[in-house]
């Protein structure tokens, strides 16, 4: 115990003397006094109301940003989910395409005469027109559907915008 006593010790006076070997060269050193400097008021006040502006800047722009990356992320969002919507729609009108062509080939294939096979592709060209007619109306209202359920969120942020600069 006494010996480790004696080692913190001798290791205190170690760094005390290391220090003061340190700090000797630079006691020569004069010491300056630099004078304070007192601001007037207005200057004080000025930059107190510069700092109360910036922040009150700082906190628009950052409420600002915020509302775009929402407004953005709406945005992709609903075209995602329209566009899968379409793609479904689109995939379930070519499936429904196929069926019937196969139908027709099958159906063709059964036929015991030319004029039962001309009347069976007549019939078939009037029906595949029809259902394209139809297909190809609901995937336009489908198309106008997305397209405006997308534009939507970014009107009224624009309006928001404008409505915020007025």
């Amino acid at each position: 115990m006494a010996e480790a006593k004696r080692a913190a010790k001798t290791a205190a006076n170690t760094f005390t003397q290391a220090s003061e070997a340190f700090t000797a060269p630079f006691a020569q050193f004069p010491q300056f006094e630099f004078p304070r400097i007192e601001l007037p008021g207005a200057y004080r006040e000025f930059a107190e109301k510069g700092i109360a502006q910036a922040k009150q800047n700082y906190e628009r722009v950052k409420a600002t940003a915020e509302e775009a990356s929402e407004l953005i992320e709406t945005t992709f969002t609903t075209a995602v989910r329209g566009a899968s919507e379409y793609n479904l729609k689109l995939i379930e009108t070519l499936r429904d395409n196929t069926n019937a062509n196969f139908d027709f080939a099958r159906d063709l294939f059964a036929v015991k005469s030319a004029s039962e096979a001309v009347e069976l592709s007549s019939a078939h060209a009037r029906k595949a027109f029809e259902t394209l007619a139809t297909q190809s109306k609901e995937l336009a209202s489908l198309a106008q559907k997305v397209s405006n359920d997308t534009a939507e969120p970014i009107k009224a942020g624009i309006s928001k915008a404008f409505r915020a600069v007025a």
